[in-house]
């Protein structure tokens, strides 16, 4: 990528997401009619017990050129999500809106959010969507603050129900793929150049599907307005919300691999944002494992040094035993990197001795697991009692696990 190309994007916003929604950000009048008469008539229809929307809502805006269609079932996938894309142009050639149009009325802001909220009802679509084409007007995005308000009154109306289930902490995510507008240009017009050769191939074959060929993929300036029309209806939307929404900015003018690493650092699961916050507050508890991860390193350090300098004797016998009993066997195990070991040496019966066997392995890269197992070993038999006498036979198992080697074999 160029320096001219990363001086061109829009410097990305701090990515602590989003401030909490308050009620204030989710109300607006300039939309309250058209909202207020959509969502009464899904109340009746539905019931307010039924009206249970999306988990999870991720807005995707893309450039012309992004790769929004490339890189959208790379997102479904990041997100553990399985339903199909609602793509708004594509709801607008539904039967509901084609009935609009026959009626000689125009498909407007109240009949896209009609259509969409009960599209958003759909069972597949429980746990989350990527929602492609909304919002694009004022009214649009007044209408999406209304709709996550609605959201929240119904989660917390219904959270200490039966149903509570359905209604759970709602999350909207806004994630704009972004590239300048000459590299928007020519990859809009390398699109036409690969759709005029497929197409030319298959009309000669009479085989395969063609492909739609769009005006702004063969004329450089049709190209570059409809890149400013994105610029001024779908990104100013979209930019709209950040403040009150997860917000995402893609950096899409890498290659895909880059594009799709961006997506990846971006979406990183972050529990505190999306469980229910009491969800959040019982499993607070417990640490993070990443944050363990860097406490035990330390730890560890911490610990081995202690036996050096307070116990070195017996670190020194420990260290013995593992060269010398150990290494034999887990050398015997490279190729599958995983060594199983029972002994029954005395030197482990010291709890310290086997705290430092655990660390000097794990300090040495290797994952080690100690499990104890007291076995009763008859020593003697009263025959006029008939009473057994044992003793207890201590035998260590231990399972040390490595990155191992493959083996390639010739065919």
């Amino acid at each position: 990528m160029s320096s001219e190309a990363d001086n061109t994007l829009p410097p990305p916003p701090d990515n602590t997401l989003e401030r909490p929604v308050k009620p204030s950000d989710l109300e607006s009048k300039d939309s309250a009619l058209i909202f207020k008469d959509v969502w009464q008539e899904l109340e009746a229809d539905f019931g307010r017990e039924k009206l249970r929307f999306p988990k999870e809502i991720i807005l995707l805006g893309g450039a012309p050129g992004s790769g929004k269609g490339t890189n959208t079932e790379f997102i479904l996938d990041a997100r553990g999500l399985t339903c199909p894309p609602i793509v708004v142009s594509g709801l607008l050639d539904s039967p509901e809106a084609q009935r609009i149009k026959d009626a000689g009325m125009m498909v407007g802001d109240r009949e896209v959010l009609a259509i969409l909220l009960r599209e958003l009802l759909k069972p597949e679509y429980a746990d989350g969507c990527i929602l492609d084409g909304f919002p694009r007007t004022e009214v649009q995005v007044d209408a999406l603050k209304q709709l996550v308000g609605k959201m929240h009154g119904l989660r917390e109306e219904f959270h200490h129900t039966s149903l509570g289930i359905y209604f759970r902490q709602p999350t909207v995510h806004i994630m704009v793929l972004f590239v300048e507008e000459r590299i928007s240009v020519e990859r809009q017009l390398k699109r036409g150049e690969l759709t005029k050769e497929h197409n030319e191939e298959v009309r000669r074959t009479g085989t395969g599907d063609l492909w739609e060929e769009r005006p702004t993929d063969y004329d450089p300036e049709l190209a570059r307005r409809r890149y400013r029309v994105f610029k001024e209806q779908t990104w100013d939307a979209l930019q709209s919300l950040k403040s009150i929404f997860h917000y995402h900015f893609i950096n899409a003018q890498g290659d895909i691999s880059q594009v799709e690493q961006n997506i990846v650092n971006e979406l990183q699961y972050q529990s505190s944002l999306e469980l229910d916050p009491s969800t959040y507050d019982t499993l607070r508890a417990i640490p993070v494992a990443s944050e363990l991860i860097i406490h035990a390193r330390q730890e560890m350090v911490k610990r081995l040094d202690s036996y050096q300098f307070e116990h070195s004797d017996l670190l020194a016998e420990v260290v013995e035993f593992i060269d010398h009993k150990l290494m034999p066997i887990v050398r015997r195990h490279a190729i599958s990197g995983v060594a199983q070991i029972n002994t029954e040496n005395v030197l482990l019966h010291d709890p310290l001795a086997l705290a430092m066997l655990i660390d000097v392995f794990s300090e040495r890269g290797y994952h080690a697991v100690v499990d104890l197992h007291r076995i009763e070993v008859p020593e003697a038999f009263d025959t006029a009692t008939g009473q057994i006498t044992c003793r207890t036979k201590k035998v260590y198992r231990l399972s040390i696990r490595f990155e191992g080697s493959e083996i390639r074999r010739g065919h």
